[in-house]
C-alpha cells in the first residue's frame, strides 16, 4: 500500500481534475484536505471527459502535466478527447491519469464493474496509454520507478495512467463532508414511491437505487415498477426518457442524483425540448458524489430547478423541507405536464443499506414483463 501523499510526492505535480472514486477516496480525501476546490490545484468536474478537456487547458496555460482522476467507467468518456484532443498525432498534449479499477478479474464486485473490469486495461492499450498496475504489495520505489519511465512518456507529448486495484492508496486524514439540509434522501425517495403508487420509477446509479431496491422489500412492494440503473452514471434521465416518448400512456418517475444531473446535464435540454407530459424528474441534491465518498459537487452553488426552466422544463420547483416535497410531489402528479423536483438533502445513508439482491437481468425482466413487452426466450 502507498499513502496518498507520498503518491503525490512521487508524482510531482500540482494540479488535479477528475469525478471521484471510492476507490480513489484516500487520493481525494487528501486532495481535498491539501487543497479543497482551488481552481489553480484542484477542480471536481461534471464528468471525465470534461476533466480531460480541463486539464489540456492547463497544459496549454503553463505547459506543466496535469493528473486526472476517475474510475475506470469513467474511461468511456475520455476516450473522444484521448483520442482527437491529446494524442501525439493531434496536439499531443501530455497528462497523467490516475484510474481506480474496479470490477478487476479475480475481485468480487458489483455487476455493472464486470465487464468494465475486464477492459480496463485493454481499453487504455488501445488508446496508446502506456500505465502501471498499482497493488496493496507494490513498493514505493516501484511505483517511482515507472513515474521516471512515465516522465519519458510524457515529454514526448503522450499520456500514462496508474491503475489503483482495491485498497492500494491510503490515508490517514479524515475529511468530514456535511451541508445546512435535514432531508434524507431514503426518506426522500420512500415520498416518491408512495406517491408514485403503480407508476414506473427510473432510478439513477449508486445509494438511490439501492435505497429504492430496499424501500420496495420493507414496505412489501414488488421490484416490477422500477427500472434500476445500477451503472451508466448520468444517463437514467434519457432512459426515462426514452421510457416516457414510447409510453404515453404511463406515467414515469426518474430519480436522479446532483452528481449524475451534472455529468450529462445536456440531457435536461433534450428532456425540456421534448417536453414529455408523463415525466417527473426529481434531482435529489446533496451536493456530493456521496456513493464514492462525499467529495463535493459543484450541484451546491446551482440551482438545478432554474436550469430546468432554462432548459424548457413548462414546471421546475426546488424543495428543502418534507411538507414542500410533498406538496410538489402531489402537484407533478396531478399535472399532465413535464416536472422537475430538485429535493435539496443531507449527506449520508444508512450503515447497514445493502446491495440489490435481484440481478440486473432480473430487473430488466420484471421491468419489461410490467410494461407488457414480449421478450424473447432467450433473455
Amino acid at each position: 500500500m502507498i499513502d496518498a501523499e507520498k503518491l503525490h510526492e512521487i508524482i510531482g505535480a500540482d494540479f488535479y481534475t477528475g469525478v471521484p472514486d471510492s476507490q480513489l477516496k484516500p487520493l481525494c480525501d487528501y486532495l481535498m484536505d491539501i487543497y479543497g476546490i482551488d481552481p489553480l490545484h484542484h477542480v471536481i468536474a461534471a464528468n471525465e471527459g470534461n476533466s480531460a478537456a480541463i486539464a489540456a487547458g492547463y497544459h496549454l496555460a503553463t505547459g506543466r502535466t496535469p493528473v486526472v482522476y476517475m474510475q475506470n467507467s469513467g474511461e468511456g468518456n475520455i476516450v473522444n478527447p484521448v483520442a482527437s484532443l491529446l494524442n501525439e498525432k493531434v496536439y499531443g498534449i501530455p497528462m497523467l491519469f490516475i484510474i481506480g479499477w474496479r470490477g478487476e478479474p479475480g475481485v468480487h464486485d458489483e455487476p455493472q464493474h464486470i465487464f468494465q473490469g475486464q477492459v480496463t486495461l485493454r481499453l487504455l492499450e488501445d488508446m496508446e496509454i502506456a500505465y502501471h498496475v498499482i497493488g496493496t504489495d507494490t513498493t514505493e520505489e516501484e511505483i517511482s520507478l515507472a513515474m521516471e519511465h512515465f516522465r519519458t512518456v510524457l515529454a514526448e507529448g503522450k499520456e500514462a495512467a496508474f491503475v489503483i486495484r482495491k485498497g492500494a492508496v491510503v490515508y490517514g486524514g479524515k475529511v468530514r463532508y456535511h451541508n445546512p439540509y435535514e432531508m434524507q434522501r431514503e426518506e426522500v425517495i420512500r415520498c416518491i414511491t408512495k406517491e408514485a403508487d403503480e407508476d414506473l420509477v427510473v432510478a439513477t446509479t449508486g445509494k438511490a437505487s439501492r435505497e429504492l431496491f430496499e424501500i420496495r422489500q420493507g414496505d412489501g412492494q414488488p421490484h416490477k415498477y422500477d427500472f434500476l440503473t445500477v451503472g451508466s452514471m448520468g444517463h437514467s434521465s434519457s432512459i426515462a426518457l426514452g421510457v416516457a416518448l414510447q409510453r404515453s400512456d404511463r406515467r414515469i418517475w426518474c430519480i436522479d442524483g446532483d452528481g449524475a444531473a451534472l455529468m450529462h446535464m445536456g440531457a435536461m435540454a433534450v428532456i425540456g425540448s421534448l417536453r414529455p407530459h408523463n415525466l417527473v424528474h426529481i434531482v435529489i441534491n446533496n451536493g456530493a458524489h456521496e456513493t464514492v465518498g462525499g467529495m463535493p459537487t459543484v450541484a451546491a452553488g446551482i440551482s438545478l430547478a432554474a436550469v430546468a426552466e432554462a432548459c424548457g422544463y413548462p414546471h421546475a420547483v426546488s424543495v428543502e423541507r418534507y411538507d414542500e416535497l410533498k406538496e410538489a410531489l402531489r402537484e407533478a402528479k396531478a399535472r399532465r405536464e413535464l416536472s422537475l423536483i430538485e429535493a435539496k438533502c443531507a449527506i449520508g445513508s444508512r450503515k447497514n443499506l445493502g446491495r440489490p439482491t435481484a440481478t440486473a437481468a432480473e430487473n430488466k425482466r420484471g421491468f419489461m414483463e410490467y410494461l407488457g413487452v414480449p421478450q424473447p426466450k432467450s433473455y
